[in-house]
């Protein structure tokens, strides 16, 4: 397959809401294959469409892909069912803002519902750095980026520092 360009901040596209998928297709296929290709190649452990410029909601991750070896999970028309009650703070980078790390709270436990790329339903519990990735890629499909999670402060110095990189 091919590696994509990723968009970066400010683009208008990172600030919209993805619309759903229809059906799988070959072509859905091949964007998932791109995207799996340029996440590992970025080298990222997770990718939303709408950061390659594909205003759908898909994204795929691979949380434990630096510890574990390669076991992406595709995830079509993802939504959160549930949020745990135990929140943490931590830093998130974003391929969509290079070099830029905030730190952001989130519930450190979700379920998730999502259609794989075969068309199986799934729902599941994700804890830890798989729950913070999820939520992080959601946000994406919903047109928000890191700097939509932090306070004004944090935002304006980190704004500052990828506009001065």
């Amino acid at each position: 397959m091919s590696i994509r360009p990723i968009l970066k901040w400010p683009d208008a596209r990172l600030t919209q809401n993805c619309a759903p998928v229809a059906e799988i297709t070959p072509d859905l296929r091949v964007l998932v294959e791109d995207m799996l290709d340029t996440m590992y190649d970025a080298p990222g452990r997770g990718l939303a469409a709408p950061q390659i410029g594909v205003m759908l909601r898909v994204f795929v991750m691979d949380p434990t892909a630096k510890e574990a070896g390669r076991n992406p999970v595709v995830c079509i028309n993802p939504e959160i069912i549930s949020l745990g009650a135990v929140v943490a703070e931590g830093p998130e980078g974003c391929l969509s803002i290079p070099g830029v790390s905030a730190q952001v709270s989130r519930p450190t436990t979700i379920r998730m519902g999502w259609t794989d790329l075969e068309g199986v339903q799934h729902a599941q519990d994700l804890t830890g750095f798989a729950a913070i990735c999820a939520q992080h890629e959601m946000d994406h499909l919903n047109g928000m980026v890191t700097f939509d999670r932090i306070d004004a402060d944090q935002r304006t110095a980190l704004q500052a520092q990828y506009e001065a990189a």
